[in-house]
């Protein structure tokens, strides 16, 4: 039986033991339904030897050939991930499009006994929801911005924040990076998975209460925010944190304590702003990460490199509706600052 998703939500109401994603491997690698395990039926290999046979010989020999290398891979899941699923076991199936992949699965897990389901339109359908939600349809709530220029430990004070009882997107979680040319943490999601991650998080948002969000630019590392997203953004009402710039350098070298440990990898990373600074400024900013001057190379980037920056971009949005000043922003302090966040987020929403 194939059942019809008719919102993000549905995956979490209809209760599915497991969620098995059929496709090649290199399918679910770039995205996959939230929660999803794969047990491909056809490996990258054979998916693309059957459709060559598909289109250079003939469907019917593709079919014979496809249903010999589906049955041996789906007998190979049966005896090992599948192995210990009891008999009142109830997955969902889905592939591509819903068809032949998910459809061949099912029904050999449906003769064992077990209470299969595969997903009508499959992954087309769950990827037409969130183009839906992101690309379609405006913010689900009302949206304000945590602003402050680098180091200012906006992302620790967000995440913070759900604690204090304010909803939060973070969007540098989501994107698996820290939003600057720094803030690599490890690999990103492909822009698929980026987006389906991010309609998940939004449609778990009570839409009468205030959502906030870090200011970020419109790419996250490698992940595009989508436009209905980005504009809401420019046009949202921002909440700044103010630090002096020593404070905000001692900050940073805790956050990237990794980087600062790698100075062959923060080299690289401060030669790659060459085209954007003259040749002395590079030379001394690797001079230090030589060095080990940390503290001062945190804050000659910050005042030459990424405080200009952020003054442009935010001379093109609203004037922040409240400011919040910290002298430090030592561990100990970041929970009253947070406090601090989400009182002004609730006088904002009320």
């Amino acid at each position: 039986m194939a059942i019809t998703l008719t919102s993000l939500a549905d995956l979490d109401r209809l209760g599915f033991d497991d969620i098995i994603d059929v496709r090649a491997p290199a399918e679910y690698a770039e995205d996959h339904l939230p929660g999803a395990i794969s047990l491909p039926v056809l490996d990258d290999a054979e998916r693309a030897r059957v459709g060559t046979i598909y289109k250079q010989v003939s469907p019917f020999s593709a079919r014979k050939i496809g249903a010999a290398l589906v049955a041996r891979n789906a007998a190979a899941h049966i005896e090992g991930p599948l192995a210990d699923r009891p008999g009142g076991w109830r997955p969902l199936v889905y592939c591509w499009r819903g068809g032949q992949r998910s459809g061949s699965f099912a029904t050999i897990l449906g003769q064992i006994g077990w209470r299969v389901e595969t997903i009508a339109g499959g992954y087309k359908a769950w990827r037409g929801l969130v183009v839906k939600a992101l690309y379609d349809s405006p913010f689900p709530a009302p949206l304000l911005v945590l602003d402050g220029n680098t180091g200012s430990a906006k992302t620790e004070i967000l995440n913070l924040l759900p604690g204090l009882g304010v909803q939060v997107l973070d969007l540098e979680g989501l994107a698996n990076h820290r939003g600057s040319l720094f803030g690599a943490v490890g690999p990103q999601p492909a822009q698929r998975a980026f987006e389906g991650r991010l309609a998940m998080a939004m449609a778990g948002l009570d839409p009468a209460r205030p959502v906030v969000v870090e200011a970020e630019s419109s790419k996250v590392g490698e992940c595009r925010l989508p436009p209905n997203l980005w504009k809401s953004m420019t046009a949202a009402p921002r909440i700044t944190i103010e630090a002096p710039a020593p404070a905000r350098a001692a900050y940073l070298l805790r956050a990237y304590a990794d980087l600062t440990g790698d100075r062959a990898r923060l080299a690289g990373l401060v030669a790659q702003l060459r085209p954007l600074h003259p040749a002395e400024r590079i030379a001394g900013w690797l001079a230090q990460a030589e060095a080990g001057d940390f503290a001062a190379l945190a804050e000659g980037l910050m005042q030459a490199h990424y405080d200009p920056r952020y003054a442009r971009h935010r001379s093109r949005m609203p004037a922040p509706v409240a400011g919040i000043t910290a002298e430090t922003l030592e561990p100990g302090v970041l929970p009253a600052l947070a406090t601090k966040v989400a009182q002004a987020v609730l006088r904002l929403g009320a």
